[in-house]
């Protein structure tokens, strides 16, 4: 069942960049996807118009059949709460604590009265303690964000993520800033988490080796258009040529040199 269809999607910024061109895409309910691409491919562009962090200026995006290009402040809230969102530099409160930082996940059913107080019903609580212990680290609910190793935030990000119940998850270039083995640990996480839960999940990436170890499907984007699209064990390397326009060098593969730091 598809649950995510972009239609002839478009997005212009103002001053003129064309981010996404015409982009046809159908994504299947519960697929794990991850979408290649160099830096400015329109990759981020692509996830933050699924979420409505951004407008598409032409085409239009379907989900659960549902048109969501003109959904009321109201309406836009609540299907914002269906899907998480997993972002690069984490974007977490560093001076709050790790549990306070999942609990966001659960505003949408809270009065502000009640989170300005710290004052969180206790099912909220035991639901952000179970998503930290999915990731592995319920140990840290009480530090602070600050304290954390980059992994150790991205893991916060996701149990923030998860606490929301999505449909749908979204991570974008969600292992950029992290070291190779912290990086596969991350995505051993998001890939557990899609196949025990059956949400719908989209990683962006530039590492073409993780790419093809975790995605079961790769869309691949070139200058804001959709170039390629299958299944991640049948894509060869000609084609991540073709997508990223270029031989694909040490840089293009996590195993191989590329990464950043812990």
């Amino acid at each position: 069942m598809v649950i995510i269809e972009c239609q002839g999607l478009s997005v212009t910024y103002p001053g003129g960049v064309q981010a996404l061109k015409d982009v046809d895409l159908k994504i299947g309910a519960g697929e794990f996807v991850i979408v290649v691409g160099l830096s400015g491919a329109g990759k981020s562009t692509l996830l933050r118009t699924i979420n409505r962090l951004v407008d598409p200026t032409g085409g239009r995006i379907k989900v659960d059949g549902r048109v969501i290009n003109d959904l009321s402040k109201k309406e836009l809230k609540e299907y914002r709460s269906q899907v998480g969102m997993i972002f690069q530099n984490f974007n977490l409160v560093k001076r709050s604590s790790v549990l306070r930082n999942v609990l966001a996940g659960r505003l949408r059913g809270v009065p502000t009265w009640r989170t300005l107080l710290g004052l969180f019903p206790q099912e909220d609580v035991a639901e952000a303690l179970s998503c930290l212990e999915r990731v592995g680290i319920e140990e840290k609910a009480k530090s602070r964000a600050d304290e954390l190793s980059g992994g150790q935030q991205q893991r916060v990000g996701i149990a923030r993520a998860l606490a929301q119940n999505p449909k749908i998850l979204l991570a974008d270039e969600p292992v950029a800033s992290l070291d190779p083995p912290t990086s596969h640990a991350v995505m051993k996480d998001l890939k557990r988490i899609n196949e025990e839960d059956g949400i719908t999940t989209i990683v962006n990436l530039h590492f073409i080796d993780l790419a093809k170890e975790y995605g079961e499907k790769i869309v691949g984007l070139r200058e804001g258009e959709l170039v390629y699209e299958g299944l991640a064990d049948e894509i060869t390397e000609e084609e991540f040529e073709e997508i990223y326009g270029r031989s694909i060098t040490a840089e293009d593969q996590l195993g191989a040199g590329g990464g950043a730091h812990a």
